[in-house]
């Protein structure tokens, strides 16, 4: 099992599309481990995206990121990484395939509505930022046997 960061971004929050995106995650098996909403701060944005510091996107990233509430989400799961990406479609809306959450939300190449860890180490840089220790749950869910056939053959 791995976990990742999602955050909902600010384009997501205004055209009420919380409940739609994390309904997704919900239905696809994906444990909700933390879930915070909240104003991302201009320093909270330099450190999360600091990757990008130089780039000609990543002021109006900043901006953008600090200019509304945003909805921050730790998952769990099986290959939750490549998983949760794969939900979200290719980065830019108008390149995304239906059915991801891109793809079926998003037109634009900027306001983008989900961001999503990339890698392990990432998921773990990213989650360290916005979630403190005792605000991440780990819980059994009842629906976990099912979700990932651990039946070893008992069923079926």
């Amino acid at each position: 099992m791995q976990n990742t960061l999602v955050i909902l971004k600010p384009d997501a929050i205004q055209r009420r599309l919380i409940g739609k995106i994390i309904t997704r995650f919900e239905e696809k098996g994906l444990q909700i481990m933390g879930l915070k909403l909240m104003r991302m701060t201009e320093e909270l944005a330099r450190r999360n995206y600091v990757q990008h510091k130089g780039r000609d996107f990543y002021e109006p990233l900043v901006r953008f990121m600090t200019s509304s509430p945003v909805i921050v989400l730790a998952l769990r799961g099986k290959e939750v990484i490549e998983t949760v990406r794969k939900m979200a479609g290719f980065t830019f809306g108008t390149k995304a395939e239906p059915g991801t959450i891109r793809g079926d939300y998003a037109i634009s190449n900027r306001f983008n509505l989900i961001h999503v860890s990339d890698s392990l180490e990432t998921a773990e840089r990213e989650i360290s930022i916005f979630f403190k220790k005792d605000e991440l749950l780990e819980y059994e869910n009842v629906d976990t046997p099912w979700v990932y056939d651990l039946s070893q053959g008992t069923i079926v």
